[in-house]
């Protein structure tokens, strides 16, 4: 694996860049659309499952800090303002809210929004996964010309 590949993966791991900064910059790094959508989206589903498992715990510790208490609450208020699809659409909504590649959805924020609504865990991964996918092809094809977003 090289350096590029590596900055390309770590971004689409990192959850303020996600599939919104991997999928531009593999691109313009050289890497072809296709070789583009499978890092990112890879990258971006890796962190997944070790959040759903371990988030329960991440959570206990991080509240314990003031100001990561403080900084969760904030995000956690976030995230409640958007979860009225996922609680109205079910998994279902759980994938569109995923696939939606606007500020404070993605992979990181429907992992919390499930670990929220206390979602099934393999459900949630599965259908968190199909929204990664589905958002690395608009992600890709906005990048590409092809579509335009806002």
């Amino acid at each position: 694996m090289d350096v590029s590949m590596l900055s390309v993966l770590f971004l689409s791991i990192m959850p303020f860049s996600e599939l919104r900064g991997a999928i531009p910059i593999a691109l313009y790094l050289g890497f072809s659309p296709v070789e583009s959508y499978i890092i990112s989206v890879a990258g971006n589903i890796l962190p997944v499952p070790f959040l759903l498992v371990f988030l329960d715990y991440l959570v206990r510790i991080a509240t314990k800090v003031d100001l990561l208490a403080r900084l969760y609450g904030k995000i956690v208020s976030r995230v409640e303002r958007r979860k009225e699809i996922v609680e109205k659409y079910g998994y279902l909504g759980l994938t569109l809210f995923v696939a939606i590649p606007l500020p404070v959805t993605g992979a990181w924020t429907g992992t919390l929004l499930a670990f929220l609504l206390q979602l099934n865990r393999l459900k949630a991964l599965l259908f968190i996964s199909a929204g990664v996918c589905i958002a690395g092809i608009v992600v890709l094809l906005a990048s590409l010309g092809i579509i335009k977003l806002l």
